[in-house]
């Protein structure tokens, strides 16, 4: 193997492959790509073909550009990358290379995609060999000129470029930056839509061309476009003189320009006229049957683009409406919080998704965010974000636990006369304790910001998405439990954000948290460049951003509580109303009792766990009064009221409530309407 390549990491054991001798009789050269390295072996035969000296080859494509021509390059690079992209096992293509004394040659190219058990591509193995006399004067270098004449064709490569135009602006951009106008050697354009029965005039020749009093025109009126506009007929202007004679209000203003001849074409879509062309000319004189059937196809091929530019904003300007009638018209100011929130419509479509963010003021110094992402990029999305995003708000502000949250907006979801279901992440965070319980349906993981700056994936177990947990009967929706420190950053933030082409969601998620870390540090400037680099990298889907931002410490409100649903057989939630509760003592300034208040706890909730038959709810609050306490609640749904007794020789169970006895300065057990609530209250000192 040549020493060049002996350094080469990971190539395959059998590279390069060993052409047939065949091939060399042939007078074909072989190649060998390893797609892992990028290295391509060429054999000598090959090298011949390039005309190239074994010296002058360093086995990186790169190397061959010398000899190809660029046009002729990107054609190769995009067939290639089009057969590994499309699943494509092989391809072919003829060429120009360009020799050492400056003359070109045609060479032919095939190439064999090899893929490993995955289909990923990993090599390709394949032959050139020179094609010139083959192709001189034969059938293949007939069909290849034509080839090159109709891609370069001025009405197949305008109406190609159309066909990406969105916009009215976007029609008129093509139409000046066209290569098929250059071709027939118009100077400029005029162009005119019909708007109230008048001819607006949107776009015009060059600096000094436009006409006083033309930007809105009567159909009636001695100007050409307002006579194609009538007559649903094209008109040639075949000279200057023609062009005087024919529109004499109009010529002595345009004469100065140098036009000899001019091109207007009626914009007829669905039969009916929506505008005019015109085409002028500087060094033309008539025009040909061939161009005039020419010109009249362009015509045709824009006024359909133009068309559907006009339908497309008309529902653009719809969507729009709709979409910030959905949203939130305002955040609310949250003490203890920063937050910022963004929304970047798709960039296909109508511009309207399901994407949507949310953020609910709570009682006790609490507050809620949403972010969720409705199934599909329509008006129909839009309506089903905008009621489920309701009817959370509403859960939410019913005081229920943010697993009860999510579930009955599942239920919600799959009630609802759409077969629509939506991913959704749930953060209620008490900014006075920095706990945060977070519920996530289908939906991607939160990124969190620390305050140095350093930035990591917030690993959040999950359940289904809305709708079809309740489709499923699977409502069940673990909650997490995380703290957020003064100057932390909790991100929420829809797929949009991270989705890039032709990677994985891991990868996106990687880039993001990259791009928050090295990100400005002022919150709404984050938020500004997250949607900018979307946008740079040319996104296709909607993206809702959240941006929840602890700031310094203040004294907890009267009344302020947290809540934890704990199920039986659950010991992540239990691990998670423990850590709610060793938070949560420490930010009330009870850090002095915070072992004894998470020991009676425990010992209360695993007690409700035991002895009955469904979970627990487990708050914890502070109460003010003539000395400052914190209780702590257990509830239950049985009846059965728990009673004290001795461990007995064992000692293995048993100590529970003595164990609550000894630790709290009170407790005691309240029946309820269906259950009972053991509690148990420690004074605590007052907040310095």
């Amino acid at each position: 193997m040549d020493d060049r390549v002996a350094g080469a990491l990971s190539l395959p054991d059998d590279w390069p492959a060993h052409p047939d001798l065949s091939l060399a009789l042939n007078r074909m050269g072989s190649f060998d790509w390893d797609l892992d390295s990028g290295l391509m072996y060429m054999d000598r035969a090959a090298l011949d073909v390039f005309d190239l000296r074994d010296d002058e080859y360093d086995n990186r494509p790169e190397t061959l550009g010398a000899r190809v021509p660029t046009d002729e390059g990107v054609r190769l690079d995009a067939m290639v990358a089009q057969a590994l992209k499309g699943g494509l096992n092989e391809y072919g293509a003829y060429f120009r290379m360009q020799r050492r004394d400056g003359t070109l040659r045609w060479t032919h190219t095939q190439g064999f995609v090899r893929r490993d058990a995955t289909g990923r591509p990993r090599r390709i193995i394949g032959i050139v060999r020179d094609a010139t006399q083959e192709l001189a004067d034969s059938t293949a270098r007939h069909e290849l000129d034509e080839e090159r004449r109709r891609r370069t064709s001025l009405v197949e490569g305008t109406t190609a470029a159309l066909a990406h135009a969105r916009t009215v602006k976007d029609v008129i951009a093509v139409l000046k930056n066209s290569q098929g106008l250059a071709h027939l050697g118009a100077t400029s354009l005029v162009m005119g839509l019909i708007e109230a029965g008048r001819i607006h005039l949107v776009a015009d020749g060059p600096d000094g061309a436009f006409v006083p009093g033309t930007r809105y025109t009567r159909t009636d009126e001695q100007y050409p476009m307002s006579e194609v506009v009538r007559t649903l007929a094209p008109r040639f202007i075949e000279s200057a003189a023609d062009f005087a004679e024919s529109y004499p209000v109009l010529w002595p203003h345009i004469s100065h320009l140098g036009i000899t001849s001019a091109a207007y074409l009626p914009l007829i879509a669905q039969a009916r006229p929506i505008g005019a062309l015109g085409l002028l000319y500087s060094d033309k004189d008539g025009f040909t049957g061939d161009e005039r059937n020419l010109l009249v196809a362009l015509g045709s091929s824009i006024a359909q683009s133009l068309q559907r530019a006009m339908l497309y904003e008309q529902e653009h300007d719809l969507a729009q409406g709709l979409q910030q009638a959905m949203l939130p018209r305002r955040i609310p100011d949250v003490p203890g919080a920063q937050i910022a929130v963004r929304y970047r419509s798709a960039r296909l479509g109508r511009d309207i998704g399901g994407d949507w963010y949310d953020v609910i003021p709570l009682p006790g110094g609490r507050v809620g965010a949403v972010i969720g992402d409705v199934q599909g990029h329509d008006t129909h999305a839009a309506a089903v974000m905008g009621q489920l995003r309701i009817v959370l708000r509403a859960y939410a502000a019913e005081g229920h636990s943010p697993a009860t949250v999510m579930a009955r907006a599942s239920v919600f979801l799959h009630e609802l006369d759409t077969d629509r279901f939506a991913t959704c992440t749930y953060a209620e965070a008490d900014l006075t304790t920095g706990v945060v319980q977070v519920v996530r349906a289908g939906h991607v993981d939160p990124v969190m910001r620390e305050a140095d700056g350093s930035c990591h994936r917030v690993p959040v177990e999950g359940g289904l998405p809305l709708g079809l947990s309740a489709e499923f009967g699977r409502l069940e929706y673990p909650v997490s439990t995380v703290e957020l420190d003064p100057g932390q950053t909790m991100v929420l933030f829809t797929d949009g954000l991270v989705e890039l082409p032709g990677a994985d969601l891991d990868e996106g998620v990687q880039l993001l948290t990259a791009m928050i870390r090295n990100g400005p540090q002022g919150l709404q400037q984050l938020a500004d460049r997250l949607c900018e680099s979307v946008d740079e990298r040319g996104g296709e889907d909607d993206v809702a951003v959240l941006l929840l931002r602890r700031k310094a410490a203040h004294a907890p409100q009267p009344g302020g509580r947290l809540q934890q649903h704990v199920g039986q057989n659950d010991p992540e939630a239990l691990s998670s109303a423990r850590h709610m509760i060793r938070a949560a003592v420490r930010a009330w300034g009870a850090k002095e009792r915070a072992d004894e208040v998470e020991l009676a706890a425990d010992e209360l909730t695993t007690n409700a766990l035991m002895h009955t038959d469904g979970g627990a709810i487990v708050t914890i609050r502070v109460l003010t009064g003539p000395e400052r306490r914190l209780r702590v609640d257990v509830e239950d749904r049985s009846s059965a009221l728990p009673r004290r007794r001795d461990a007995g020789e064992s000692g293995v169970s048993g100590r529970g409530l003595m164990l609550v006895d000894r630790l709290a300065d009170g407790w005691g057990v309240e029946s309820r309407g269906t259950g009972k609530c053991v509690w148990c209250e420690f004074i605590i000192p007052p907040r310095g």
